[in-house]
């Protein structure tokens, strides 16, 4: 199993994990076909991504099939002292992974890159109806000591 930064060719792989949810299904990503200023607007996404040395779009590679995903953004910052931090967002691992040890593995590679980064802190959020993946940041030493909150806009 290699993880690496994406690339362009691993964007489609990467949509489809994304999309094996049914809280992501249910909020309509993932149906066909995708409209062009969507589509549009992926690929300006992916390119902003690969641009910015402050954000990384993760794939889990095995033999040249994608089988898991995250993106991390570290950002610099005056609170607790001026810590570093890394968030986690987007994390998938296919469906038929799951359970497998590979969603272990991804986040010690990530958080290895949190360190390698000089971040004192990674944080996530998840959405309060994956208990599962609660269980599974609760295991890994993620403590739920903040609200998350958004809004559309």
């Amino acid at each position: 199993m290699e993880f690496r930064a994406a690339n362009r060719t691993d964007v489609p792989s990467v949509l489809r994990l994304l999309a094996d949810d049914n809280i992501s299904r249910a909020r309509g990503f993932g149906d066909a076909p995708v409209a062009e200023d969507v589509d549009a607007a992926i690929w300006a996404a992916f390119e902003e991504i690969d641009a910015d040395p402050n954000n990384e779009l993760i794939v889990a590679d095995d033999g040249g099939e994608i089988v898991a995903t995250c993106q991390l953004t570290f950002t610099p910052g005056l609170s607790r002292l001026g810590a570093r931090r890394m968030t986690i967002e987007a994390v998938r691992v296919r469906a038929d992974r799951r359970g497998s040890g590979l969603g272990s593995d991804l986040m010690a590679y990530v958080l290895e890159r949190g360190r390698e980064r000089g971040c004192r802190i990674a944080q996530l959020t998840t959405d309060k109806r994956r208990e599962d993946a609660h269980r599974f940041y609760e295991r890994l030493g993620f403590v739920a000591s903040h609200v998350g909150m958004k809004l559309a806009l």
